[in-house]
């Protein structure tokens, strides 16, 4: 296949603090430096791209060295923490912004979908907005006509049509600005994280079409996403962007395992400040860590190793002597169930009489699951009564490929997530 998109060396700088404070002497300084055919003196400078320190310079890189190729047909996902650069990245692709130095080589038409009401006008009707969007696209008319009745039905929002844009909800204005990128027929499609505003059934839709585009037209499509099961089921590749920097390069299952591999988010989590959970809060969890069982905090785990989950739960307002019922379950990144356990199930009682701070841990004596990353999920009953549901993953981890059989054989290479040992013997 034939390469349709090229980035070399692509940077992108800003200035931070208030525009206009010191911005005269620094363009005439870069204008005397070119003219004397001398470099950016502003080049050298600049604050690595991390939120979680403070700048010490006036200008910072949102994106730093990046080059990478894209093939006729293929789907590369562009992955990263909120910050690494991503949005900064597609910008310069679909020429919104330019880069500070590099380039882009492409071929073909660019359709964008960057925000929520990108490209559209408020005034304008829906209808309208699709007729615009085509011309800025470079298509006749009648070609625009061919498809409006295929955009209308797919965006869903045909009650609508002829109503102002203005009066759209972010759901409805993300369904119309997919559907018409996706069918005015652009030879690359660069889709921003936005989808995340559309309903499930709208996002699973959106996926199937971006998959028709690209195994059934050929066509380019640059993906962004937090959603791990949607990059895992769509892309053919990735690439993961950290402080604006690129620091991986290849097929998605190892981008996503070196995304969620970040020490930070894996190895220890701080649940307190999760809202979204639901029980009486007698008894909530507080932090999760996986360990080895050398007691080491660990973030990747080799399968057949035995290794500890240890949960640091918070006890408040407790009347009597209470039993909790803790219990954990792991899913794959698609949120399929693998397992479940709670204390309970192996008549194990785990009784508190008093306030305060109490750590619980169950062991995994080797580890079956096959390679890959997975999430961890919990919930705790208190005298068989819901007391802490939180509807976030308590944490994430890496199963790597280990010696499993205890024989140096490292087994199935496929996609099942259990092992299982066996006990042989020939009986006749």
């Amino acid at each position: 296949m034939s390469i349709i998109l090229k980035a070399e060396n692509i940077s992108k700088q800003y200035r931070l603090g208030k525009v206009g404070t010191g911005t005269l002497s620094h363009d005439l300084n870069r204008w005397w430096h070119g003219v004397r055919g001398k470099e950016d003196p502003y080049l050298k400078i600049g604050a690595v791209n991390d939120r979680s320190s403070k700048a010490t310079e006036d200008y910072i890189w949102a994106l730093r060295d990046i080059n990478f190729e894209v093939k006729t047909g293929e789907v590369l996902g562009i992955i990263g923490k909120n910050g690494a650069g991503k949005t900064t990245l597609l910008k310069i692709l679909s020429r919104v912004t330019s880069p500070t130095t590099g380039y882009i080589k492409t071929k073909g038409r660019i359709a964008s979908l960057l925000e929520v009401g990108t490209g559209f006008h408020g005034e304008l009707t829906g209808r309208e907005n699709i007729f615009m969007n085509g011309a800025v696209l470079g298509m006749t008319k009648t070609e625009i006509k061919r498809k409006l009745d295929e955009i209308i039905d797919f965006s869903g929002c045909e009650m609508y049509i002829d109503t102002p844009v203005k009066r759209y909800s972010s759901g409805m204005t993300v369904r119309l600005g997919f559907a018409v990128a996706a069918h005015l027929e652009p030879e690359i499609l660069v889709v921003d994280e936005v989808l995340a505003v559309g309903d499930a059934e709208f996002q699973k839709k959106a996926i199937g079409k971006m998959q028709d585009l690209s195994h059934g037209e050929g066509r380019t499509v640059l993906f962004v996403s937090h959603n791990m099961a949607s990059v895992k089921s769509l892309c053919d590749r990735g690439i993961v962007l950290e402080n604006g920097t690129s620091v991986f390069d290849g097929e998605t299952e190892n981008a996503i395992n070196c995304y969620l591999s970040d020490e930070k988010q894996i190895i220890q989590k701080d649940l307190s400040s999760i809202r979204d959970r639901s029980g009486t809060g007698i008894v909530k969890f507080r932090s999760f860590q996986i360990e080895h069982r050398n007691g080491q905090i660990i973030e990747n785990v080799l399968n057949g190793d035995t290794i500890k989950f240890s949960f640091k739960i918070d006890v408040r307002n407790l009347t009597n002597i209470s039993n909790i019922d803790l219990g954990f379950s792991i899913h794959t990144l698609d949120d399929e169930l693998i397992t479940v356990l709670y204390n309970s199930y192996q008549n194990k009682t785990i009784q508190v009489t008093e306030d305060g701070e109490y750590t619980i841990k169950c062991v995994i004596p080797e580890l079956a699951l096959n390679e890959g990353a997975y999430i961890v999920k919990g919930r705790i009953e208190c005298d068989k009564i819901e007391s802490d549901w939180p509807k976030e993953p308590l944490g994430k981890f890496i199963v790597i490929k280990g010696d499993f059989y205890k024989t140096g054989n490292l087994g199935f290479n496929g996609k099942s997530k259990l092992l299982i040992k066996g006990e042989w013997d020939l009986v006749n």
